[in-house]
């Protein structure tokens, strides 16, 4: 293992590829109505600039290890941050849904490669026992970028122009295409031929999936065509699964799953996000739409989980060396399950305090989740596996998080449909919702358990303090 000279400078880099990858896949949603008016589109039609962008990611996200193993790190990291400001300027200078849709698969092809190839890196230089606080500093960008991006995205509308949502990558990713060349290793893999029939496969089912997901989420298809798509998805998943199966090239080995710690936490982190990543997407509609919030002032009541994140990062390393993986990643889905079931209780009236409060508590137990599930899951990858495990991984967050908004927002439909109409239903419909959400985080708990006490030690030998 290569051990970069500047540990801090390495987490950095990966905190500012998370961040902007996380940030552009939300920031745009606020901003659609105006971009609208300005190209002279619908909005419904303008949610084709969202889907393209995740769909990249998702077709992409598969070839990541490979390139990373055959280049290097450090060239595909440049690389994929010259596409991603390259896309950011085609985006901002774009006349048209047409050249709009065309910038966003550009701005997804780099942002597919950004995360990956940078959390490969870290997975392969830094000891397991400077792990933590390295993946600590870097998933603070990744908690922050989803809940600032909506925020950000309807300031910069109401006082620049929807230009600046895309303008703001183009010095921060110059910046990391500079730093690279001094801070990121430039690591390689062993070099395997392309699982061509495994990327169209995997590729074709992870598009599928998160296509579906979109369309049941968004609403604005027939749920037949959309549970068509999701179908196709998942088929072609189990045609790659056939074909990893008797392959010894496959794009992502079955034989990661042998891997308990990995097996357990991919489990764990698609259960956490399909219980908790919808919340983000649940609280602003329920303000706005039930209780009467304007946009900025829903934006701001969500703040909260950002800030207790942040505020819990430097914690968590305490944490986990005092009750271990185990005992702290079910804890807190104890307490996130009753914080998310206490959000069924929030009403227009309820005190400001009261909201706030329940809010940090869901913020603060979703940022020990995020740091401690992914460590456990990289924990015990061994340099055959590092890429595909990089890889995978990075799969994982991206379809959690499609099927945590999917999920939250076929229930709250079915709840709706229901409930009889007005405001009290409506209310109601929201309530009900947080409370299916929550009883699906016991489903984590019983993944969690089967964790043994020993599990993440190798992490936790009394972090020592990151070169800087």
């Amino acid at each position: 293992m290569t051990q970069p000279k500047n540990t801090v400078a390495l987490a950095w880099m990966a905190s500012m590829a998370f961040f902007m990858q996380a940030l552009d896949a939300t920031i745009l949603n606020t901003a659609l109505p105006v971009i609208a008016g300005d190209l002279r589109q619908s909005a419904l039609e303008m949610q084709m600039a969202v889907i393209s962008y995740a769909l990249t990611l998702a077709l992409f996200i598969p070839l990541s290890g490979w390139l990373a193993d055959r280049y290097g790190t450090l060239r595909v990291f440049r690389f994929s941050l010259a596409l991603f400001v390259m896309g950011s300027v085609a985006c901002a200078f774009s006349q048209s849904l047409t050249q709009l849709v065309a910038a966003r698969v550009l701005q997804g092809l780099g942002g597919s490669l950004m995360m990956p190839v940078s959390r490969l890196a870290i997975i392969r230089t830094v000891p397991k026992q400077q792990l933590l606080p390295v993946w600590n500093l870097m998933a603070m960008a990744g908690l922050t970028g989803p809940v600032l991006g909506p925020v950000l995205g309807g300031w910069l509308v109401t006082y620049a122009s929807w230009h600046w949502i895309f303008l703001i990558n183009i010095p921060i990713g110059l910046a990391g295409i500079l730093l690279a060349r001094r801070h990121m290793p430039d690591v390689f893999g062993q070099c395997r031929k392309l699982d061509i029939p495994g990327f169209i496969l995997f590729g074709c089912g992870l598009v599928g999936l998160t296509l579906g997901l979109d369309l049941l989420a968004e609403g604005f298809v027939a749920k037949a065509m959309a549970m068509l798509i999701l179908s196709c998805g998942l088929l072609f998943l189990y045609l790659y699964y056939r074909h990893a199966k008797g392959s010894d090239n496959a794009l992502v080995p079955l034989s990661l799953f042998h891997i308990r710690t990995f097996r357990l936490g991919t489990a764990a982190n698609l259960i956490f996000r399909i219980s908790a990543s919808g919340i983000p997407f649940l609280l602003p509609l329920m303000l706005q739409v039930g209780f009467g919030y304007s946009a900025a002032a829903a934006g701001w009541m969500i703040a909260p989980i950002a800030v207790s994140s942040l505020l819990t990062k430097p914690l968590i390393a305490r944490v986990l060396d005092r009750f271990g993986y185990k005992g702290t990643l079910i804890a807190a889905s104890i307490i996130m399950i009753a914080s998310v079931s206490s959000m069924a209780l929030l009403r227009a009236d309820t005190p400001l305090w009261l909201n706030i409060l329940v809010v940090a508590c869901y913020g603060a137990c979703i940022s020990v989740m995020f740091t401690a599930v992914n460590t456990l899951t990289v924990s015990d990858l061994d340099e055959q596996h590092a890429s595909a495990g990089s890889t995978m991984l990075s799969v994982a967050q991206q379809v959690g998080i499609g099927l945590g908004i999917a999920v939250a927002a076929v229930i709250l439909n079915l709840y709706r449909t229901l409930l009889a109409d007005g405001a009290e239903g409506l209310t109601r419909a929201f309530s009900y919702t947080f409370i299916t959400a929550a009883g699906l985080g016991l489903l984590l708990i019983f993944v969690l358990a089967k964790l043994r006490r020993t599990d993440g030690r190798s992490l936790q030998n009394r972090q020592p303090k990151l070169k800087s």
